[in-house]
């Protein structure tokens, strides 16, 4: 009876430090608002949605093992009560909550959690245009490619005209469409649209297949993020903004 007691006390053991493990493992981001206007911050799958006052940060935990996640800021935006409304920018289906991607134009944090070599994997894309200067990076940098990165030149005020949207700077695959812009079809190269952002933003995804410079990696389980909204020393446009009817807490835990 003694020898069963002790193994099932082991058992219990090694299960509540997995349990303990695997719920505080790193993966926590914070999405930080340094605009001098409102962000209505975006992510999928993990997050939903969260207004965000200039100085407001918000905090959601991401579990190992979550991919093809994105995180971004909508402008100009109008919700009721119920969190219904619309945004000019990055708009998800007309919801604050978000559960789909946002329409472009948008500046994209995006980010898949222990993944091959138990590594993170994320980087900041203007594949569907820009809207809000970006930084993206860890909360302590590790060797190799695990340092932060930023998106913070002016490109909605020098957007090409042929990609300029109300509140921001388009992409050339929604504008104009076909395998030369989109890389729906086989390997394709830089145009000179996508150098126009690669210019400015040397560290950002300009087009679908643009890896080499653009994804970076770090560590799993010992990882944290910061996301943040015109990050100190970037170039952004003021913009108007509408209320939001409806309380907002700066802290939510996934």
């Amino acid at each position: 009876m003694s020898t069963k007691m002790s193994h099932l006390t082991t058992c219990l053991v090694f299960f509540l430090l997995a349990f303990v493990t695997y719920t505080y493992a790193s993966g926590v981001f914070e999405v930080h608002n340094n605009c001098p206007y409102t962000v209505w911050a975006a992510a999928v799958p993990v997050g939903g949605g969260r207004r965000l006052e200039r100085g407001q940060s918000w905090w959601f935990w991401a579990p190992p093992g979550t991919k093809m996640a994105r995180i971004w800021g909508r402008t100009n935006c109008n919700f009721d009560g119920a969190g219904r409304g619309g945004c000019q920018t990055g708009d998800c289906g007309g919801v604050l909550d978000c559960k789909g991607w946002g329409k472009p134009p948008n500046t994209l944090a995006e980010y898949a959690l222990n993944q091959f070599g138990n590594l993170d994997f994320w980087d900041i894309s203007v594949i569907d245009g820009f809207n809000i200067p970006m930084s993206f990076g860890p909360t302590k940098p590790g060797p190799g490619k695990c340092h932060g990165i930023q998106c913070t030149a002016n490109i909605n005020g020098e957007c090409p005209g042929s990609l300029r949207v109300p509140g921001g700077c388009n992409n050339p695959c929604t504008t104009f469409g076909g395998q030369q812009y989109c890389c729906n079809h086989g390997p394709c190269g830089p145009t000179e649209l996508s150098r126009f952002f690669k210019q400015r933003c040397p560290d950002a995804y300009s087009y679908p297949q643009d890896d080499p410079t653009s994804t970076f990696t770090c560590q799993s389980w010992t990882t944290d993020y910061k996301i943040m909204f015109c990050p100190y020393g970037s170039t952004h446009n003021e913009t108007t903004n509408f209320p939001l009817e409806m309380p907002t807490s700066i802290l939510e835990v996934a």
